[in-house]
């Protein structure tokens, strides 16, 4: 994710970089630019009487409301799934430190106290990877023992809040804990299973196919036909007026394409790197 500073916004305006999206949408533009200086040309030279068709400007002013309606939905629908995103991680740092906080005021056993600073860390970092390709073990702080039994498990972070009530189980049989305090822990370490297959549905279900198909084809037919209406007015101008409203529709859809699946390493996407190291860094001051 970019961070920056919204309110230096002319800089923003004059700046390129990797995630601005005429560096994606260039050579489509050029393909669009030659195709519809065609059209201009057809109805320039062949057409003729473009009078006949001056009236169409009416009708895809429009067809350009209806379009801009769709937009709004798209986008606000996108939106609407990387805040949900956001909003599940900020609960999974405010559990994980929770988590850490109770289990420090509840037992003075270093090695206990070292355990869950290093498992919640894991499950932080293992759940980050695990919405993206996959979990790399090598990152979580792992004994050899464990790295073998991970290995078993296709689905990383249900293996790491097993050991997490495995140890629970453990200190509970030992005395250390009471059946008050395994009930108060239990309920920001049930919130990690709850988090996790909240972000699995954002990420696994996406916009249905035919509503995206059918957004991409009415951009395309919009656009590619703009100069029917346009060349009585511009002449072979026509081809500059739909490559830019080309730009525009075609580049807020790629945008909320990118950001509906908040989890990845896309500009757009939410710091998941940089809350994991957050967690881990929060729950080893507070367990020491």
């Amino acid at each position: 994710m970019i961070k920056y500073n919204p309110k230096t916004w002319f800089r923003h305006i004059v700046s390129i970089n990797h995630s601005d999206t005429i560096n994606k949408l260039w050579k489509e533009l050029v393909a669009l630019g030659l195709f519809t200086l065609g059209i201009a040309y057809l109805e320039i030279n062949y057409i003729g009487n473009t009078e006949k068709l001056k009236d169409l400007m009416q009708v895809y002013s429009l067809v350009g409301f209806v379009l801009s309606l769709l937009l709004v939905f798209r986008t606000n629908t996108a939106y609407d799934r990387w805040w949900e995103g956001r909003k599940k991680w900020g609960e999974l740092v405010n559990n994980s430190r929770n988590l850490a906080i109770k289990i420090s005021a509840l037992t003075d056993d270093a090695q206990t106290k070292q355990y869950f600073s290093r498992m919640i860390a894991n499950y932080a970092i293992s759940m980050k990877e695990h919405l993206r390709e996959g979990v790399i073990t090598d990152e979580l702080d792992l004994t050899r023992d464990e790295l073998k039994e991970i290995e078993n498990f296709e689905h990383k972070p249900n293996y790491i809040i097993s050991m997490l009530y495995k140890k629970l189980g453990e200190l509970k049989k030992n005395g250390q804990l009471t059946e008050e305090n395994y009930i108060v822990i239990d309920v920001n370490l049930k919130s990690f299973s709850d988090i996790i297959g909240a972000c699995e549905r954002i990420k696994n279900t996406p916009i249905p196919y035919s509503y995206s198909m059918f957004f991409k084809k009415f951009i395309f037919i919009y656009v590619t036909t703009l100069p029917l209406a346009f060349v009585h007015s511009f002449g072979y101008y026509s081809s500059l007026v739909s490559i830019f409203v080309f730009y525009v529709l075609v580049s807020m859809e790629i945008l909320a394409e990118e950001i509906e699946d908040p989890f990845g390493t896309d500009d757009n996407d939410l710091p998941t790197d940089s809350l994991s190291e957050k967690i881990k860094a929060n729950v080893k001051e507070i367990l020491g």
